[in-house]
């Protein structure tokens, strides 16, 4: 079985629902406390032994680049000033077996598209895809699980967790049923963003995704859906027709950061467990929440 070494990482959207602190900061360099979305993509993705990194991008998102890029002028300031701790943080963002390839694409043609553009440094091989707007907490990354789960089929994999019902259409749905032979959650009908009341479930499909190198003829040969665009689960879906699609429920928390509300729970959950800051924010939620007569 071959290893998966590359994850391709969709971060050419505009990011139009954080505007206007997106309207030229990609969302994908929103922090998270003291990190952006989309390191801990990128660290999710390097746990799982990902060593090459594919970056779809779009206008306005060099600073994406530039993050994960060497801060010569940074570090010479932080090593000059003896902050230690600081420049290691600095210079272990990305290890040095890890290389970092940038795509751009040029038109906004949906996640499919974006999949699809990465098809030249992907080549022949299995990869992951990471939508950095899930961010997802688990002590085992939800790649690392879904890798581990590859190892033993070979197969493609979505992750999935249950979603409000009444969320369908912000989703792609599935219908899944357990093997009776392996045990595995086999995927039998995906639906992109259906409306409740057409909705096979309510599994929605999270940003986490293994797939072989033969999605990429599905994508190319794959109508056009929803919004006009290429969609990538109209192209997973194509797919069940000559191949196996598992579903992977994964353990771990996942914070919907693509949303306002989301991105603000996920930053009140990761401040209250930041070992540097936690107990003195936890405080102050406690006397804010007593001066609004909250408690």
């Amino acid at each position: 079985m071959k290893k998966i070494k590359k994850a391709v990482f969709p971060v050419a959207g505009l990011g139009t629902r954080f505007l206007p602190a997106t309207k030229a900061n990609p969302k994908e360099m929103l922090p998270i406390v003291d990190k952006p979305l989309i390191q801990y993509a990128v660290e999710e993705a390097v746990d799982a032994g990902c060593t090459e990194l594919v970056f779809i991008t779009g206008r306005n998102k060099r600073s994406i680049e530039d993050h994960f890029d060497k801060a010569y002028e940074l570090e010479t300031e932080l090593s000059y000033k003896n902050k230690v701790e600081l420049l290691e943080h600095v210079q272990k963002i990305i290890p040095d077996n890890v290389t970092c390839i940038y795509i751009r694409q040029t038109e906004a043609l949906g996640l499919g598209h974006a999949v699809l553009c990465a098809q030249a440094a992907i080549d022949n091989e299995p990869f992951a895809v990471i939508l950095a707007d899930d961010l997802i907490d688990a002590s085992k990354g939800a790649i690392t699980q879904m890798v581990e789960l590859y190892q033993q089929t070979g197969s493609n994999i979505i992750a999935v967790e249950q979603i409000d019902p009444e969320d369908t259409a912000s989703y792609g749905i599935v219908d899944v049923y357990a093997d009776a032979v392996s045990g595995l959650n086999r995927v039998r009908n995906i639906v992109e963003k259906p409306q409740p009341q057409d909705a096979p479930s309510n599994l929605g499909v999270v940003g986490r995704y293994i797939l072989n190198p033969t999605i990429f003829n599905l994508l190319r040969t794959t109508p056009r859906g929803a919004g006009g665009e290429i969609q990538l689960t109209d192209a997973i879906a194509a797919s069940l027709l000559h191949e196996t699609l598992l579903a992977c429920y994964f353990d771990g928390t996942r914070y919907d950061c693509g949303s306002k509300l989301g991105y603000l729970h996920a930053n009140l959950v990761y401040g209250l467990n930041h070992p540097q800051v936690g107990a003195d924010f936890k405080e102050i939620i406690r006397q804010t929440a007593a001066k609004l007569n909250l408690i």
